[in-house]
């Protein structure tokens, strides 16, 4: 069985770490028949993941934050940007949150228009859709 014999640097590891959120995102959006596009670079547009349906496409930006619970206060790093979806990762934790982009300068993950999940894809993808009838109840009004 391989074994990886060199250390990595704290900064590299914790690159390593946050990557690896986003590609669980890809994944479990690939298994729910999204076409999942990665940007090559996605400074200046805030976007790690393009996602469509075909006709629409939405903007997903994956953050991970050391959250003691889920009244954590998260800052807007978005707002010039296009971003229609951020999730949250809870680093030292086995949770999430899937939240409608907003406007605030900060916002408490416990926000009503947030949605806690689970790391579970099943758990993830409920979540992810509950998300988008809030918002398409949101349109028709």
């Amino acid at each position: 069985m391989p074994r990886r014999m060199t250390q990595t640097k704290a900064g590299t590891h914790q690159a390593l770490k946050n990557t690896s959120f986003e590609s669980m995102v890809v994944s479990w959006l690939m298994q729910d028949g999204w076409q999942v596009f990665l940007p090559i670079l996605d400074h200046g547009h805030q976007t790690d993941i393009l996602i469509s349906d075909g006709p629409s496409f939405y903007r997903i930006q994956v953050k991970t934050v050391e959250a003691k619970g889920d009244d954590h206060v998260v800052h807007n790093q978005w707002s010039d940007s296009n971003v229609d979806v951020v999730i949250f990762f809870a680093r030292n934790s086995n949770w999430g949150v899937i939240a409608p982009a907003f406007s605030e300068n900060r916002r408490s993950l416990a926000h009503p228009e947030h949605r806690k999940f689970m790391q579970d894809r099943k758990e993830f993808l409920r979540e992810f859709h509950l998300l988008e009838e809030s918002k398409v109840s949101e349109l028709a009004c």
